[in-house]
């Protein structure tokens, strides 16, 4: 079994940016976490996120040993 691992990211995406991604014109969202490393996210994994104003908050990441995805969520402000 893999083991899982976890960074805090603070994410500020207006919506008009958000847009350029749903629109294809690019497709991952680059950001750091709150230890400084650099993170690459699939765009689509925010939209459960996405309200009029874009996508705004803390979110903890889970992710594998090899980065792959577990789980995204919202922390409570």
């Amino acid at each position: 079994m893999t083991a899982e691992q976890q960074l805090i990211v603070d994410i500020a995406v207006p919506a008009e940016r958000y847009l350029a991604w749903y629109r294809g014109h690019a497709d991952r969202v680059l950001m750091y976490s709150r230890d400084g490393r650099r993170v690459s996210l699939p765009a689509h994994h925010l939209r459960p996120f996405l309200s009029r104003e874009g996508v705004y908050g803390s979110f903890v990441m889970r992710f594998t040993s090899d980065g792959k995805l577990i789980s995204l969520e919202r922390l409570v402000q």
